[in-house]
């Protein structure tokens, strides 16, 4: 008898994994019908948010970024499919107590505190609360960095953009400047963001202006979010994915350093037309690659730079007696 219910709970048990669900479509009807429900009342609620957050991205280039970050969450929740999609899903009401926090707190802040910024995190918070409360903590497990994700799509207010420019405008041209006076007959000077160039005992007019657009913020908000993407995606200790998100804010600060460099060499020892316009432009690009290619060293770096001993092959060693 204990034979027959033994091999009974084998059977019930991979009878069980056979039906574990492995793809989107095999959710019941009404749960997407809620999916559905729960995301038109949600984009109703916000969507002045979405339209002006959208709007930003389809106006600025520094935020063009922006339309790719919401199909990232998405990817990041696809890669836990079956976790997600087997879990056993608790409501939990903290999460109903944030979600009526979140919601009161909109009207509020467009009415007395009046700082746009926070809208569209509120909006992010309150979408947190609400797979909080209908998942609870299982489900927060899997999504929780799909949704603190979006935070990357939201535009930093105009001045603490601003703010965030100027220094990088400056470091870049004083580091630059540094760089031209290597070349013979060339004298370089950075005065805050314009570097002044004599060659060859002539001033160049007009000076290198080290425009917002090469402050490396675009490269440095792109490449942020993307090396927040492979640090979750790759399966490495906690300390490597500490050390790749950190890297990517010197590394981006050190391809737009190259980039104003390489410029100014252009404008000074080629010709100025090929240090603007569409030129300039494609060499802005030709930095991504770069900064994935000095983030893909470091990543190759760490995973080589200790050895796995659970991986060694130990070989048997065989001794053997001479006889006398």
């Amino acid at each position: 008898m204990a034979e027959i219910t033994a091999s009974g709970a084998v059977n019930i048990r991979q009878e069980n994994a056979h039906l574990k669900k492995e793809h989107w479509r095999e959710l019941p009807l009404h749960v997407f019908v809620k999916i559905l429900l729960i995301g038109g009342l949600f984009g109703f609620l916000f969507r002045n948010e979405i339209d002006r957050i959208v709007h930003r991205w389809l106006t600025d280039s520094s935020w063009s970024h922006g339309f790719l970050i919401p199909l990232f969450s998405l990817y990041f929740i696809d890669q836990h499919k079956r976790d997600v999609l087997n879990l056993q899903a608790k409501p939990n009401y903290l999460g109903l107590f944030f979600l009526v926090c979140g919601i009161l707190f909109y009207p509020l802040n467009i009415v007395h505190f009046r700082y746009g910024y926070l809208g569209p995190l509120d909006m992010i918070a309150v979408l947190g609360a609400i797979v909080l409360f209908l998942g609870g903590w299982r489900l927060i497990k899997h999504t929780w960095l799909p949704i603190a994700f979006l935070v990357f799509a939201v535009p930093l207010p105009q001045r603490f953009y601003n703010a965030l420019t100027i220094p990088m405008r400056q470091w870049a041209a004083t580091v630059a400047s540094g760089l031209l006076n290597l070349v013979p007959d060339l004298e370089a000077t950075a005065k805050g963001v314009v570097i002044d160039v004599f060659y060859r005992g002539q001033a160049l007019e007009p000076a290198l202006d080290v425009a917002e657009a090469c402050s490396g913020m675009r490269l440095l908000l792109a490449f942020l979010a993307l090396g927040v993407a492979m640090a979750y995606l790759h399966a490495r200790p906690l300390w490597q994915r500490i050390v790749l998100l950190t890297s990517t804010v010197p590394t981006a600060i050190l391809c737009n350093i190259v980039r104003v460099t390489v410029t100014g060499f252009i404008y000074i020892l080629i010709h100025p037309k090929y240090a603007q316009g569409i030129y300039h432009d494609m060499l802005g690009m030709a930095m991504l690659p770069l900064a994935f290619g000095l983030y893909g060293l470091l990543a190759l770096f760490m995973s080589n730079l200790f050895i796995d001993e659970s991986k060694i092959v130990t070989e048997d060693i065989v001794v053997r007696k001479r006889g006398k």
